[in-house]
């Protein structure tokens, strides 16, 4: 498989036209863009992917829906769509999507990568049937729908039950409060 070019950002996030193959912006700690895509019921569940054991950084875990890098030359929306449809099997247009804001995030691994992000965050409603996904298995180990009322305690006690990326804490309380304004309009 050919190793993709990923887009440089500069450390404000303002895209600079430059690419960087993808191992090389990991080892350098180079800033690029992401798409996290959270999906949700209007009944208050939030749609999280476990990790796949095999990932380099944060097997095991519970995250975002679906989320990936985004291409060199590739829109935020294209790539999401994208990612989202590779990893769970959801075909979404771009009018599903709302944008709710873009998370600078900054972290090192043990095994050396260096993850300078800046992740462009979507919310879209999920009316599927969960059994139904298809879920792409070098990314996805299993996917769940858990109420609000339980992300917020799975998180609040994420120290002990290594769930979620502890660090991530901030991040996905900022995704819940969003939901939750979204689901009361």
């Amino acid at each position: 498989m050919q190793e993709e070019y990923l887009e440089i950002l500069t450390t404000n996030g303002e895209f600079t036209g430059k690419s960087c193959l993808k191992s090389e912006i990991h080892k350098k700690g180079i800033f690029h863009p992401t798409v996290h895509i959270w999906l949700y019921t209007k009944n208050g569940e939030v749609l999280l992917q476990q990790r796949a054991k095999s990932k380099l950084i944060c097997p095991n875990l519970w995250d975002v829906s679906a989320a990936g890098h985004i291409a060199f030359g590739e829109s935020l929306i294209e790539g999401g769509l994208r990612e989202l449809e590779e990893e769970i099997g959801v075909a979404l247009t771009p009018n599903n999507l709302f944008k709710i804001g873009i998370n600078k995030c900054m972290q090192t691994y043990d095994n050396g990568i260096i993850d300078n992000e800046f992740h462009h965050v979507y919310i879209a409603e999920f009316n599927s049937d969960i059994s139904k996904l298809q879920l792409q298995e070098e990314e996805v180990q299993a996917v769940k729908l858990v109420t609000i009322p339980e992300f917020k305690s799975l998180l609040e006690n994420s120290k002990q039950n290594s769930h979620f990326i502890e660090s991530n804490r901030a991040y996905y309380e900022f995704v819940i409060e969003a939901i939750q304004k979204k689901i009361s309009l």
